[in-house]
């Protein structure tokens, strides 16, 4: 799943850039403000979702520049991209070997996963972060994962906005209801099979140098489509009530304690939080080079700043065991130094990338 060349035009804060990787890591280092986070965030919308930052599309549109934007990118078998036509467009548009595809037709051809400063406060955080997370985990494995997800949220929010109205028609209710149990059902059932994997691939692996995680799912809802649809229709009195749905896989959490000593991530240090993740992140690789014979393209922004000479060079040397492509970020070029031979370092400077 590795890239062989990237190109971006009007993109944040670069105009036009190409690059070709040309190593199993792919360091990017430079002033704060120069664009490196830009660039992970650019190889991030080649996969369906929002992008590793969440923004809006109008954000992301170089200003000064064509009103829209352009990614594209070349892996072995294949070119894909994504593009923004106009500043103002709903959608981003998307091609793959220069035909016009969907959004989840990208999911088939690459997984990725990332990390960033922000995402230290995912246990912290309302479940809402988690969920989100978990569902990056997901369809790495799960290709559809996405297009299950967003027909749920659709029905989701039309059957919402009918409690908030106070409407009453059983018979829209029932075609509603039916909508969210089937996707939410393949959503409920991909999360628990993917947190059961993934448990076993921790379980297996060699003691690490970071904290180990164990995880779970808090409130699931349920997992068979007719008894979700059974328990949306009998909650419908409860539901009105409280304005919105209060049973369904939108209510799920995901739950991670702390394996050695058992405490809730949230209670444990920020550096221990931080190595939890890690731990996630590298069991998730080997999973889904187990699953889908492929290891998946990671994005780790920052992600050497608060770890010490020990941790760093041993992340290294796991990262690049597991045999996938990973594009890493930081200020200063010696925080790459241990990765030695593994890295290509690009530094990155007013949106220019100097090899």
């Amino acid at each position: 799943m590795a890239l062989t060349r990237i190109d971006l035009t009007d993109f944040r804060n670069h105009a036009s850039l190409s690059f070709r990787p040309q190593a199993r890591l792919i360091a990017l280092h430079g002033a704060n403000g120069a664009g490196k986070t830009n660039i992970l965030e650019a190889v991030s919308l080649l996969v369906p979702g929002r992008g590793l930052r969440r923004a809006a599309l109008s954000e992301m549109v170089r200003t000064d520049g064509s009103g829209g934007f352009a990614v594209s990118a070349e892996l072995a078998d294949s070119h894909i991209g994504t593009a923004l036509q106009a500043e103002g467009a709903a959608r981003r548009q998307v091609h793959i070997n220069g035909v016009a595809a969907t959004i989840n037709e990208l999911a088939e051809r690459l997984s990725i996963l990332w990390l960033t400063p922000a995402m230290d406060r995912i246990f912290a955080e309302g479940a809402g972060s988690r969920r989100r997370f978990l569902d990056r985990l997901v369809l790495a494995l799960v290709p559809g994962h996405a297009l299950a997800s967003n027909r749920y949220d659709n029905a989701l929010r039309q059957r919402n906005r009918m409690l908030s109205e106070g409407q009453g028609d059983a018979a829209w209710f029932d075609a509603i209801e039916a909508s969210m149990a089937e996707y939410g059902a393949m959503v409920a059932v991909a999360r628990f099979q993917t947190v059961e994997q993934l448990t076993a691939t921790l379980s297996s692996m060699p003691e690490l140098p970071f904290a180990r995680p164990a995880i779970a799912i808090d409130d699931p809802g349920p997992l068979e489509q007719a008894m979700l649809q059974q328990a949306l229709a009998a909650g419908r009195g409860r539901d009105r009530a409280a304005g919105r749905t209060l049973t369904g896989p939108h209510r799920a959490d995901l739950r991670v304690h702390h394996a050695g000593h058992g405490a809730p991530a949230a209670s444990c240090s920020t550096g221990e939080q931080k190595a939890l993740l890690l731990s996630l992140i590298l069991a998730h690789a080997a999973l889904v080079k187990d699953r889908r014979g492929e290891p998946p393209l990671l994005l780790l922004d920052e992600v050497a700043a608060h770890l010490d000479p020990q941790r760093r060079a041993a992340l290294y040397e796991l990262l690049a065991d597991t045999g996938g492509q990973v594009w890493m970020s930081g200020t200063e070029a010696g925080l790459f130094d241990a990765a030695g031979s593994h890295a290509q370092r690009l530094h990155i400077a007013d949106g220019i990338v100097e090899g």
